[in-house]
Formats: C-alpha cells, structure tokens, sequence
C-alpha cells in the first residue's frame, strides 16, 4: 500500500542555467557521443548545497529540469565552488543543456544558449533522458 507521501508534489525550484565547456566531456564525446562517458559527463547540473536542500535530494540523484523549450532529467552533483550560488546551475554544453536553450532569440538571431531559466524538481524514480531521446 502507498503511503501519504506520494500525493505530496516534489519541491521546485527557479533556477538559472549557466553552461560551460569541458576538455573532458569534449574527448568523451569524439570517442562516442552515444557512450556511457560522455552521458556520465553531460547529463549532469552542478548545484549549491542550498539547492539540493531546496530540492529535498542528494548528491548524484536525478532531478527534472523543464521550461517552455523543453524537459531533461539530469544527475545533480553539488558544485564545490566556494562561493555561495544558490538560484544558479551549472551545465556543461551538451544536447542536455542544448534541449533547454529557449527558441526564441530576443530579435537577435542568436539563441541564449548561456543563461536561461528553469524549474528544477527532485526525480528519484525517473532515470536520465537518454541521448536518443533529445537528438
């Protein structure tokens, strides 16, 4: 039998996306873009401690990223930046972060693929959006 928790909603949190390249993720996607290392080092979001709070998860469990452009799910790993960056999330630049890029440029031609915003839910049950699903 089910217990009262599963009629409670997950917390949601507003956050902004701030993407960034890595060598590593970089040479894991020439080796196999569809590989299991370079999911590993993609499908990721990297969060402040208060943000894992707020989310009511722990380190390495997934979490719903969604807005009007799409929906992932990512593993959150906490940032270990010193400075404090609650609200902020950090994503290095992959078809995950891509698939969240809001469509509309502002009149500019040039899509914000830097820094946009999304609503960010705990997922203990969901497994990570697979590569063949957003390409």
């Amino acid at each position: 039998m089910a217990g009262f928790g599963q009629f409670l909603s997950s917390p949601e949190v507003k956050l902004r996306i701030v993407t960034y390249r890595d060598a590593f993720q970089d040479a894991a996607k020439v080796e196999s873009l569809f590989g299991e290392e370079y999911e590993k080092l993609s499908a990721v979001i990297l969060l402040d401690q208060k943000d894992i709070t707020k989310l009511s998860i722990k380190e390495g469990e997934t979490v719903i990223l969604k807005n009007s452009s799409g929906k992932v799910v990512v593993k959150a790993q906490k940032s270990g930046y010193e400075q404090p960056h609650p609200g902020i999330g950090y994503m290095v630049n992959s078809p995950w972060s891509n698939a969240l890029v809001p469509e509309d440029a502002g009149g500019t031609g040039v899509p914000a693929f830097k820094d946009f915003e999304v609503v960010a839910s705990g997922s203990k049950e969901e497994k990570v959006t697979g590569i063949k699903e957003i390409i």
